[in-house]
C-alpha cells in the first residue's frame, strides 16, 4: 500500500521549533504548491496549501529556513493528530 507524496512548494508559514515529550524536535509548517499540470489534453494552474510537520533533523533544517523559502519535500500522508480530519504531509 504506498502512501508517498514528493512535492515543490514555498515554506507559506511555520510554527516556532518545539520539543515532543520524549525531547525530539518538531515543527508545523504550511507548504505552498504552485506549478501547471496536464489534465484532459490541457494545461491546469495549481495552487494548493499543504499542512506539513517534520521532526528530528529535518524539523531543525525546516526552522532555518525563511519564510517564501523554495523546498522539495518527500514523505506520508496522514490525519493531523490535533483535528484528526483534515491531512498533513508528514515530511521524512
Amino acid at each position: 500500500a504506498g502512501n508517498r507524496l514528493v512535492i515543490d512548494a514555498s515554506v507559506a508559514s511555520r510554527e516556532a521549533l518545539r520539543y515532543t515529550p520524549a525531547g525530539l524536535p518538531a515543527i508545523d509548517a504550511v507548504l505552498m504548491h504552485r506549478s501547471e499540470q496536464p489534465e484532459a489534453g490541457g494545461m491546469r494552474k495549481v495552487e494548493c496549501e499543504i499542512a506539513a510537520v517534520a521532526f528530528g533533523e529535518i524539523a531543525e533544517t525546516i526552522a532555518r529556513l525563511p519564510e517564501g523559502a523554495s523546498i522539495r519535500c518527500e514523505g506520508f500522508l496522514a490525519r493531523r493528530w490535533r483535528t484528526g480530519i483534515s491531512l498533513a504531509l508528514h515530511v521524512d
